[in-house]
Protein backbone atom coordinates (compact mmCIF):
# COMPACT_ATOMS: atom_id res chain seq x y z
CA UNK A 1 0.00 0.00 0.00
CA UNK A 2 0.83 3.63 -0.28
CA UNK A 3 -0.44 6.66 0.40
CA UNK A 4 -2.24 9.09 -2.17
CA UNK A 5 -3.14 12.69 -2.44
CA UNK A 6 -4.89 13.94 0.91
CA UNK A 7 -4.51 11.32 3.35
CA UNK A 8 -5.69 8.62 1.24
CA UNK A 9 -4.71 4.68 0.80
CA UNK A 10 -3.74 3.36 -2.99
CA UNK A 11 -3.00 -0.63 -3.22
CA UNK A 12 -0.25 -1.23 -5.76
CA UNK A 13 -0.86 -1.87 -9.10
CA UNK A 14 1.04 -5.58 -9.72
CA UNK A 15 3.66 -5.04 -12.37
CA UNK A 16 2.30 -7.78 -14.90
CA UNK A 17 -0.04 -5.39 -16.50
CA UNK A 18 0.48 -3.64 -19.12
CA UNK A 19 1.05 0.56 -18.66
CA UNK A 20 -2.97 1.09 -19.49
CA UNK A 21 -4.09 -1.38 -17.69
CA UNK A 22 -1.87 -0.37 -14.75
CA UNK A 23 -3.28 3.10 -15.08
CA UNK A 24 -6.75 1.43 -14.79
CA UNK A 25 -6.41 -0.69 -12.19
CA UNK A 26 -4.50 2.57 -10.25
CA UNK A 27 -7.31 4.31 -10.80
CA UNK A 28 -9.81 1.74 -9.58
CA UNK A 29 -7.60 2.27 -6.67
CA UNK A 30 -8.21 5.97 -5.95
CA UNK A 31 -11.37 5.59 -6.28
CA UNK A 32 -11.33 2.94 -4.04
CA UNK A 33 -10.01 4.14 -1.52
CA UNK A 34 -11.51 7.70 -1.83
CA UNK A 35 -14.82 6.08 -1.13
CA UNK A 36 -14.69 6.23 2.76
CA UNK A 37 -13.27 9.70 2.69
CA UNK A 38 -15.97 11.08 0.22
CA UNK A 39 -18.73 9.14 2.75
CA UNK A 40 -17.64 10.79 5.80
CA UNK A 41 -16.74 14.26 4.01
CA UNK A 42 -20.53 13.97 2.56
CA UNK A 43 -21.86 12.98 6.24
CA UNK A 44 -20.13 16.22 7.53
CA UNK A 45 -21.98 18.30 5.11
CA UNK A 46 -25.34 16.86 6.24
CA UNK A 47 -24.07 17.67 9.87
CA UNK A 48 -23.04 20.69 9.03
CA UNK A 49 -24.74 22.09 12.28
CA UNK A 50 -22.31 24.80 14.47
CA UNK A 51 -20.65 21.84 16.98
CA UNK A 52 -21.89 22.46 20.94
CA UNK A 53 -20.73 22.07 24.12
CA UNK A 54 -17.22 20.57 23.88
CA UNK A 55 -16.12 22.41 20.51
CA UNK A 56 -16.59 25.80 22.06
CA UNK A 57 -15.14 29.02 20.52
CA UNK A 58 -11.27 28.87 19.34
CA UNK A 59 -10.33 31.39 21.53
CA UNK A 60 -11.05 29.54 24.51
CA UNK A 61 -9.86 26.31 23.70
CA UNK A 62 -6.83 27.30 21.00
CA UNK A 63 -3.85 25.83 23.26
CA UNK A 64 -5.78 22.15 23.30
CA UNK A 65 -7.31 22.76 19.85
CA UNK A 66 -7.60 19.07 18.94
CA UNK A 67 -7.30 20.15 14.94
CA UNK A 68 -4.28 22.03 15.47
CA UNK A 69 -2.18 20.29 12.73
CA UNK A 70 -4.43 18.03 10.65
CA UNK A 71 -5.31 18.20 7.27
CA UNK A 72 -8.47 19.88 6.32
CA UNK A 73 -10.19 16.69 5.16
CA UNK A 74 -9.24 15.27 8.79
CA UNK A 75 -10.85 18.17 10.10
CA UNK A 76 -13.96 17.56 8.05
CA UNK A 77 -13.53 13.76 9.84
CA UNK A 78 -13.24 15.11 12.99
CA UNK A 79 -16.08 17.60 12.70
CA UNK A 80 -18.49 14.77 11.95
CA UNK A 81 -17.00 12.60 15.01
CA UNK A 82 -17.63 15.52 17.53
CA UNK A 83 -21.00 16.40 15.96
CA UNK A 84 -22.59 12.96 16.11
CA UNK A 85 -20.61 12.67 19.81
CA UNK A 86 -22.28 15.79 20.48
CA UNK A 87 -25.97 14.80 19.29
CA UNK A 88 -26.16 11.34 19.97
CA UNK A 89 -23.91 10.30 22.54
CA UNK A 90 -22.93 12.55 25.20
CA UNK A 91 -27.46 13.50 26.02
CA UNK A 92 -27.32 9.59 26.34
CA UNK A 93 -24.07 8.68 28.11
CA UNK A 94 -25.35 9.01 31.72
CA UNK A 95 -28.23 6.53 30.87
CA UNK A 96 -26.04 4.10 28.76
CA UNK A 97 -23.92 3.69 32.09
CA UNK A 98 -26.43 4.07 34.75
CA UNK A 99 -29.04 1.25 33.35
CA UNK A 100 -25.82 -0.67 31.53
CA UNK A 101 -27.64 -0.17 28.14
CA UNK A 102 -25.61 -1.41 25.22
CA UNK A 103 -26.62 1.47 22.37
CA UNK A 104 -26.50 -0.37 19.43
CA UNK A 105 -28.88 1.69 17.41
CA UNK A 106 -26.65 4.25 17.91
CA UNK A 107 -23.62 2.47 17.10
CA UNK A 108 -25.23 1.73 13.58
CA UNK A 109 -25.98 5.08 13.53
CA UNK A 110 -22.32 5.61 13.45
CA UNK A 111 -21.34 3.13 11.31
CA UNK A 112 -23.37 4.75 8.68
CA UNK A 113 -20.83 7.57 9.25
CA UNK A 114 -18.06 5.01 8.16
CA UNK A 115 -17.28 4.02 11.87
CA UNK A 116 -17.88 0.53 11.46
CA UNK A 117 -14.97 0.14 9.73
CA UNK A 118 -13.25 3.37 10.23
CA UNK A 119 -9.18 1.70 8.75
CA UNK A 120 -10.70 -1.97 6.85
CA UNK A 121 -10.45 -1.83 3.06
CA UNK A 122 -13.37 -0.26 0.94
CA UNK A 123 -13.81 -3.03 -1.28
CA UNK A 124 -15.15 -4.37 1.90
CA UNK A 125 -17.66 -1.82 3.19
CA UNK A 126 -14.43 0.00 5.19
CA UNK A 127 -13.66 3.54 4.99
CA UNK A 128 -9.76 2.76 4.17
CA UNK A 129 -8.91 5.75 6.64
CA UNK A 130 -5.10 5.34 7.93
CA UNK A 131 -4.35 5.35 11.47
CA UNK A 132 -3.91 9.10 12.77
CA UNK A 133 -7.56 9.01 11.17
CA UNK A 134 -8.67 6.73 13.16
CA UNK A 135 -7.29 8.49 16.32
CA UNK A 136 -8.67 11.96 15.36
CA UNK A 137 -12.21 10.09 14.94
CA UNK A 138 -11.95 7.95 18.01
CA UNK A 139 -10.68 11.13 20.07
CA UNK A 140 -13.68 12.97 19.23
CA UNK A 141 -15.87 10.24 19.49
CA UNK A 142 -14.62 10.04 23.02
CA UNK A 143 -15.60 13.14 24.04
CA UNK A 144 -19.89 12.13 23.66
CA UNK A 145 -18.98 8.99 25.03
CA UNK A 146 -15.43 7.30 25.69
CA UNK A 147 -17.00 3.44 27.27
CA UNK A 148 -19.34 3.28 23.90
CA UNK A 149 -15.89 4.50 21.84
CA UNK A 150 -13.56 2.01 23.84
CA UNK A 151 -16.50 -0.97 22.36
CA UNK A 152 -16.23 0.55 18.45
CA UNK A 153 -12.39 0.53 18.71
CA UNK A 154 -12.68 -2.85 19.99
CA UNK A 155 -15.02 -3.58 17.52
CA UNK A 156 -12.75 -2.07 14.52
CA UNK A 157 -9.84 -3.69 15.14
CA UNK A 158 -11.87 -6.94 14.93
CA UNK A 159 -12.34 -6.33 11.99
CA UNK A 160 -9.51 -5.10 10.62
CA UNK A 161 -7.76 -8.47 11.63
CA UNK A 162 -10.47 -10.45 9.04
CA UNK A 163 -9.32 -8.02 6.41
CA UNK A 164 -6.13 -7.91 6.72
CA UNK A 165 -5.04 -11.63 7.51
CA UNK A 166 -8.01 -13.35 6.02
CA UNK A 167 -8.26 -14.50 2.35
CA UNK A 168 -10.80 -12.93 -0.01
CA UNK A 169 -13.81 -15.51 1.05
CA UNK A 170 -13.43 -14.45 4.68
CA UNK A 171 -12.98 -11.01 4.39
CA UNK A 172 -16.27 -10.56 1.87
CA UNK A 173 -17.99 -13.08 3.87
CA UNK A 174 -17.29 -11.78 7.54
CA UNK A 175 -16.42 -7.45 6.80
CA UNK A 176 -19.70 -6.10 5.07
CA UNK A 177 -22.16 -6.74 7.80
CA UNK A 178 -19.21 -6.01 10.74
CA UNK A 179 -18.50 -2.46 8.82
CA UNK A 180 -22.40 -1.65 8.83
CA UNK A 181 -22.24 -3.25 12.65
CA UNK A 182 -25.24 -5.40 11.63
CA UNK A 183 -23.04 -7.40 13.20
CA UNK A 184 -21.02 -6.80 16.04
CA UNK A 185 -17.20 -8.48 17.26
CA UNK A 186 -15.50 -9.09 19.62
CA UNK A 187 -11.60 -10.13 20.35
CA UNK A 188 -10.98 -12.73 22.63
CA UNK A 189 -7.60 -13.40 23.58
CA UNK A 190 -7.74 -13.07 27.27
CA UNK A 191 -8.07 -16.28 29.73
CA UNK A 192 -8.33 -16.69 33.67
CA UNK A 193 -5.26 -17.97 33.83
CA UNK A 194 -3.13 -16.01 31.05
CA UNK A 195 -3.58 -11.90 30.99
CA UNK A 196 -0.65 -10.32 30.61
CA UNK A 197 1.01 -13.91 29.40
CA UNK A 198 -1.05 -14.00 26.52
CA UNK A 199 1.11 -16.63 24.83
CA UNK A 200 0.62 -19.53 27.85
CA UNK A 201 -3.56 -19.70 26.94
CA UNK A 202 -4.96 -22.87 26.88
CA UNK A 203 -7.93 -22.80 24.99
CA UNK A 204 -7.49 -25.72 22.61
CA UNK A 205 -8.76 -26.32 18.81
CA UNK A 206 -8.34 -30.15 17.60
CA UNK A 207 -8.13 -30.53 14.30
CA UNK A 208 -10.79 -33.11 12.73
CA UNK A 209 -11.12 -33.58 9.34
CA UNK A 210 -12.01 -30.27 8.08
CA UNK A 211 -13.09 -28.59 11.50
CA UNK A 212 -11.75 -27.72 14.66
CA UNK A 213 -12.86 -28.61 18.00
CA UNK A 214 -12.78 -25.86 20.59
CA UNK A 215 -12.37 -26.04 24.21
CA UNK A 216 -11.87 -23.90 26.88
CA UNK A 217 -13.00 -19.87 28.11
CA UNK A 218 -11.84 -16.25 27.79
CA UNK A 219 -12.15 -13.39 30.02
CA UNK A 220 -13.41 -10.01 30.54
CA UNK A 221 -15.00 -10.46 26.96
CA UNK A 222 -15.96 -6.68 25.90
CA UNK A 223 -19.16 -7.60 24.07
CA UNK A 224 -19.37 -10.77 24.83
CA UNK A 225 -22.88 -12.42 24.49
CA UNK A 226 -23.80 -9.54 22.82
CA UNK A 227 -21.70 -9.51 19.84
CA UNK A 228 -21.76 -12.04 16.67
CA UNK A 229 -18.50 -12.41 15.54
CA UNK A 230 -15.56 -13.69 17.99
CA UNK A 231 -12.29 -13.61 16.84
CA UNK A 232 -10.61 -16.30 19.15
CA UNK A 233 -6.69 -17.06 19.85
CA UNK A 234 -6.28 -20.56 20.77
CA UNK A 235 -3.83 -23.39 20.66
CA UNK A 236 -3.68 -25.73 17.72
CA UNK A 237 0.00 -26.56 18.08
CA UNK A 238 2.69 -27.29 21.32
CA UNK A 239 3.18 -24.50 23.85
CA UNK A 240 4.48 -20.97 23.19
CA UNK A 241 3.19 -18.53 21.06
CA UNK A 242 3.74 -20.66 17.54
CA UNK A 243 1.18 -22.82 18.58
CA UNK A 244 -1.56 -20.41 18.33
CA UNK A 245 -4.54 -19.87 15.89
CA UNK A 246 -6.65 -17.18 15.19
CA UNK A 247 -10.38 -18.86 14.25
CA UNK A 248 -14.18 -17.13 13.56
CA UNK A 249 -16.20 -18.40 16.10
CA UNK A 250 -20.11 -17.04 14.94
CA UNK A 251 -22.68 -16.45 17.81
CA UNK A 252 -24.97 -19.73 18.01
CA UNK A 253 -22.96 -22.01 16.91
CA UNK A 254 -23.40 -24.89 19.49
CA UNK A 255 -21.52 -25.30 22.82
CA UNK A 256 -20.86 -21.64 22.66
CA UNK A 257 -22.14 -19.86 25.91
CA UNK A 258 -20.87 -17.11 28.13
CA UNK A 259 -20.98 -16.30 31.58
CA UNK A 260 -22.84 -13.46 34.08
CA UNK A 261 -22.63 -9.97 33.20
CA UNK A 262 -19.92 -8.37 34.99
CA UNK A 263 -20.41 -5.59 37.34
CA UNK A 264 -17.53 -3.15 36.56
CA UNK A 265 -16.65 0.28 37.91
CA UNK A 266 -16.61 2.04 34.57
CA UNK A 267 -17.49 0.88 30.76
CA UNK A 268 -20.89 -0.18 31.45
CA UNK A 269 -22.07 0.82 28.02
CA UNK A 270 -20.59 -2.81 26.60
CA UNK A 271 -21.46 -6.05 28.38
CA UNK A 272 -18.53 -8.19 29.62
CA UNK A 273 -18.36 -11.95 30.10
CA UNK A 274 -16.69 -14.79 30.22
CA UNK A 275 -16.51 -16.56 27.23
CA UNK A 276 -17.01 -20.25 26.88
CA UNK A 277 -16.44 -23.37 24.36
CA UNK A 278 -17.30 -26.50 25.13
CA UNK A 279 -16.53 -29.00 22.30
CA UNK A 280 -17.38 -26.31 19.39
CA UNK A 281 -17.09 -27.52 15.88
CA UNK A 282 -15.85 -24.80 14.37
CA UNK A 283 -14.53 -24.91 9.93
CA UNK A 284 -11.16 -24.70 9.00
CA UNK A 285 -12.73 -22.56 6.89
CA UNK A 286 -13.10 -19.79 9.56
CA UNK A 287 -9.36 -19.95 10.58
CA UNK A 288 -7.76 -16.64 9.90
CA UNK A 289 -4.24 -16.92 8.90
CA UNK A 290 -2.24 -20.01 8.65
CA UNK A 291 -1.89 -22.47 12.01
CA UNK A 292 0.36 -21.01 14.22
CA UNK A 293 0.39 -17.44 12.99
CA UNK A 294 -2.21 -16.76 16.01
CA UNK A 295 0.04 -15.09 18.34
CA UNK A 296 1.24 -12.79 15.32
CA UNK A 297 -2.12 -11.76 14.35
CA UNK A 298 -3.51 -11.01 17.81
CA UNK A 299 -0.48 -8.66 18.68
CA UNK A 300 -0.65 -6.40 15.40
CA UNK A 301 -4.28 -5.87 15.93
CA UNK A 302 -3.01 -4.71 19.93
CA UNK A 303 -0.84 -2.50 18.10
CA UNK A 304 -3.38 -0.65 16.66
CA UNK A 305 -5.64 -1.16 19.87
CA UNK A 306 -3.13 0.81 21.64
CA UNK A 307 -3.17 3.85 19.77
CA UNK A 308 -7.13 3.42 19.46
CA UNK A 309 -7.78 3.02 23.52
CA UNK A 310 -5.30 5.55 24.15
CA UNK A 311 -7.47 7.86 21.56
CA UNK A 312 -10.66 7.29 23.52
CA UNK A 313 -8.28 8.13 26.95
CA UNK A 314 -7.78 11.84 25.09
CA UNK A 315 -10.82 12.28 24.57
CA UNK A 316 -12.32 11.52 28.09
CA UNK A 317 -9.40 14.06 29.10
CA UNK A 318 -9.88 16.66 26.54
CA UNK A 319 -14.06 16.44 28.35
CA UNK A 320 -12.66 16.93 31.45
CA UNK A 321 -10.58 20.02 30.71
CA UNK A 322 -12.94 21.53 29.13
CA UNK A 323 -15.71 20.87 31.75
CA UNK A 324 -13.27 22.02 34.22
CA UNK A 325 -12.18 25.59 32.84
CA UNK A 326 -16.17 25.62 32.74
CA UNK A 327 -16.56 24.80 36.29
CA UNK A 328 -13.69 27.44 37.51
CA UNK A 329 -15.47 30.24 35.42
CA UNK A 330 -18.56 29.70 37.09
CA UNK A 331 -18.54 28.45 40.92
CA UNK A 332 -17.54 31.02 43.09
CA UNK A 333 -15.62 30.25 46.46
CA UNK A 334 -14.73 33.14 49.14
CA UNK A 335 -16.52 36.35 46.91
CA UNK A 336 -14.54 35.32 43.85
CA UNK A 337 -14.76 32.86 40.59
CA UNK A 338 -12.65 29.86 41.08
CA UNK A 339 -10.67 30.64 38.17
CA UNK A 340 -9.40 33.56 40.02
CA UNK A 341 -7.05 31.05 41.99
CA UNK A 342 -3.56 30.89 41.09
CA UNK A 343 -3.14 27.48 42.30
CA UNK A 344 -6.07 26.62 40.14
CA UNK A 345 -5.38 27.91 37.58
CA UNK A 346 -1.99 26.03 37.70
CA UNK A 347 -3.42 23.20 38.18
CA UNK A 348 -5.09 23.61 34.74
CA UNK A 349 -1.98 24.56 32.91
CA UNK A 350 -0.87 21.31 33.78
CA UNK A 351 -3.35 19.24 32.74
CA UNK A 352 -3.91 21.00 29.32
CA UNK A 353 0.25 20.23 29.30
CA UNK A 354 -0.30 16.62 29.55
CA UNK A 355 -3.21 16.41 27.06
CA UNK A 356 -1.41 17.54 24.48
CA UNK A 357 1.15 16.16 25.26
CA UNK A 358 0.08 12.82 25.68
CA UNK A 359 -2.07 13.48 21.74
CA UNK A 360 1.33 14.28 20.36
CA UNK A 361 2.76 11.04 21.65
CA UNK A 362 -0.07 9.08 19.87
CA UNK A 363 -0.33 10.87 16.79
CA UNK A 364 3.51 10.49 15.98
CA UNK A 365 2.82 6.40 16.88
CA UNK A 366 -0.12 6.56 14.60
CA UNK A 367 1.80 7.72 11.85
CA UNK A 368 5.01 5.16 12.83
CA UNK A 369 2.07 2.23 12.87
CA UNK A 370 0.71 3.35 9.40
CA UNK A 371 4.07 3.41 8.00
CA UNK A 372 5.50 -0.05 8.78
CA UNK A 373 8.46 1.65 11.10
CA UNK A 374 10.51 -0.56 12.70
CA UNK A 375 10.21 1.51 15.93
CA UNK A 376 6.54 1.36 15.72
CA UNK A 377 5.80 -1.70 18.55
CA UNK A 378 7.46 0.80 21.02
CA UNK A 379 6.52 4.05 19.75
CA UNK A 380 2.85 2.78 20.24
CA UNK A 381 3.57 0.82 23.94
CA UNK A 382 5.07 4.58 24.80
CA UNK A 383 1.36 6.21 23.30
CA UNK A 384 -0.47 3.76 25.23
CA UNK A 385 1.77 4.05 28.39
CA UNK A 386 1.69 7.63 28.65
CA UNK A 387 -1.22 9.01 27.49
CA UNK A 388 -3.31 6.68 29.14
CA UNK A 389 -1.82 7.51 32.92
CA UNK A 390 -1.86 11.04 31.97
CA UNK A 391 -5.17 11.09 30.82
CA UNK A 392 -6.63 9.18 33.85
CA UNK A 393 -4.70 11.90 35.93
CA UNK A 394 -5.93 14.76 34.13
CA UNK A 395 -9.88 13.55 34.80
CA UNK A 396 -9.06 12.48 38.30
CA UNK A 397 -7.35 15.86 38.87
CA UNK A 398 -10.63 17.23 37.03
CA UNK A 399 -12.76 15.46 39.38
CA UNK A 400 -10.70 16.95 42.67
CA UNK A 401 -11.24 20.35 41.20
CA UNK A 402 -15.26 19.95 40.91
CA UNK A 403 -15.02 19.75 44.54
CA UNK A 404 -18.11 17.82 45.65
CA UNK A 405 -20.00 18.33 43.02
CA UNK A 406 -17.37 16.01 41.06
CA UNK A 407 -18.55 12.98 42.93
CA UNK A 408 -21.80 13.30 41.72
CA UNK A 409 -22.96 11.09 39.33
CA UNK A 410 -25.13 14.34 38.20
CA UNK A 411 -21.39 15.54 36.97
CA UNK A 412 -20.26 13.99 34.20
CA UNK A 413 -16.73 14.14 35.05
CA UNK A 414 -16.51 10.99 37.26
CA UNK A 415 -18.08 8.95 34.55
CA UNK A 416 -15.12 10.23 32.28
CA UNK A 417 -12.80 9.32 35.43
CA UNK A 418 -14.86 5.70 35.65
CA UNK A 419 -14.96 4.94 31.80
CA UNK A 420 -10.91 6.09 31.11
CA UNK A 421 -9.31 4.14 34.24
CA UNK A 422 -9.60 0.36 32.91
CA UNK A 423 -7.56 1.66 29.69
CA UNK A 424 -4.63 1.53 31.71
CA UNK A 425 -5.05 -1.90 32.24
CA UNK A 426 -6.36 -3.43 29.07
CA UNK A 427 -4.72 -3.53 25.62
CA UNK A 428 -2.07 -5.10 27.49
CA UNK A 429 -0.93 -3.35 31.10
CA UNK A 430 1.07 -0.21 31.18
CA UNK A 431 3.94 -2.40 33.55
CA UNK A 432 3.59 -4.45 30.26
CA UNK A 433 4.36 -1.35 27.90
CA UNK A 434 7.45 -0.51 30.23
CA UNK A 435 8.78 -3.99 29.61
CA UNK A 436 8.20 -3.85 25.95
CA UNK A 437 9.72 -0.21 25.42
CA UNK A 438 12.74 -1.53 27.41
CA UNK A 439 13.31 -4.65 25.32
CA UNK A 440 13.05 -2.37 22.32
CA UNK A 441 15.87 -0.15 23.63
CA UNK A 442 18.29 -2.84 25.17
CA UNK A 443 18.12 -5.23 21.72
CA UNK A 444 19.81 -2.61 20.20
Amino acid sequence: MRRGGRGTTIPRVPRGLSRSARSEERQRGRQQAAGGAAMLRGCCRRLGAPLGGLRARRSLVSCIDPSTGLSEEQKEFQKVAFDFASREMAPHMAEWDQKELFPVETMRKAAQLGFGGVYVKPDVGGSGLTRLDTSVIFEALSTGCTSTTAYISIHNMCVWMIDTFGNEEQRHKFCPPLCTMEKFASYCLTEPGSGSDAASLLTSAKRQGDHYILNGSKAFISGGGESDTYVVMCRTGGPGPKGISCLVVEKGTPGLSFGKKEKKVGWNSQPTRAVIFEDCTIPVANRIGAEGQGFLIAMKGLNGGRINVASCSLGAAHAAVVLTRNHLNVRKQFGEPLASNQYLQFKLADMATRLVASRLMIRNAAVALQEGREDAVALCSMAKLFATDECFAICNQALQMHGGYGYLKDYAVQQYVRDCRVHQILEGSNEVMRMLVSRSLLQE
